[in-house]
């Protein structure tokens, strides 16, 4: 089931805890994916809190939000880049986006495979997706007060499976969010200090998966008629072999 997404806006912008999330999982997205001109990004569930990097740089952003969550005007201020849309039919055309995030999306729809379908459908050959759920053995998961206390926990393993079933082919893999999911003054304002020794403690479990995953698509190795008539019919076979005309002198 979908989170309303006034929870999701009360959490990530008008909590202490929800900006400490928001930051750390940013700043890893942008690490991974630099903003680059002329590209379309786009993002599914609850990404726009790590959108704005792209905004003034990507050809596109669009951020699609599920109908069961509902959607907000966002960013504020500026034109709306948000639109609804169901879990298996997104208003984008097929192979239309470069980069794809997708956030609070995955995990709480009640149909997975449906939102894999189209985020395979709508990435153009190349495309890269990045999806980040929460850690199954994660502090994070534990905590019905944050987002990611919600939906189906994954391990890396099973998020990998689940993309490869799709037909995605899961690139690299890492975690995110490594402070403490509480809203005592100390953890919040040691927040930082928590995100750089889970860089460099790889026994520190982060409380979301981040796994890139792009889209391949191969060439057929045998096409048209021969794909079809494995022996080519021969018309004239077992007739004699013709035999040129004498001129006439």
């Amino acid at each position: 089931m979908h989170l309303d997404v006034l929870d999701l806006r009360n959490f990530y912008y008008r909590t202490q805890l929800g900006r400490v999330a928001q930051r750390a999982i940013r700043d890893k997205v942008v690490d991974l994916w630099p903003p680059m001109a002329g590209q379309t990004v786009a993002g599914f569930g609850f990404a726009v809190p790590l959108l704005r990097p792209y905004l003034d740089v990507s050809r596109r952003v669009v951020a699609l939000m599920p109908g069961p969550q509902g959607v907000m005007p966002w960013p504020v201020g500026e034109p709306n880049i948000c639109t609804l849309c169901e879990d298996a039919s997104w208003p984008l055309a097929t192979g239309f986006v470069d980069r794809l995030v997708v956030m609070h999306g995955l995990e709480t729809s009640d149909n997975s495979a449906a939102v894999l379908e189209e985020c395979y459908r709508v990435l153009g050959p190349g495309g890269r997706a990045l999806f980040i759920v929460p850690n199954r053995i994660g502090l994070w998961s534990r905590r019905e007060g944050t987002p990611f206390g919600f939906g189906r926990p994954y391990s890396i393993s099973q998020l990998e499976a689940e993309l490869k079933r799709c037909g995605f082919t899961p690139e690299r893999g890492q975690t995110a969010l490594f402070a403490p999911p509480s809203q005592g003054r100390f953890w919040l304002r040691t927040s930082a200090f928590w995100e750089w020794l889970g860089r460099s403690a790889p026994w520190l479990a982060g409380g979301v998966l981040m796994v890139e995953a792009s889209k391949q698509v191969y060439a057929p190795t045998r096409g048209g008629l021969g794909a079809m008539v494995r022996r080519p019919l021969q018309a004239l076979e077992g007739m004699p072999a013709p035999q040129p005309v004498p001129r006439k002198a």
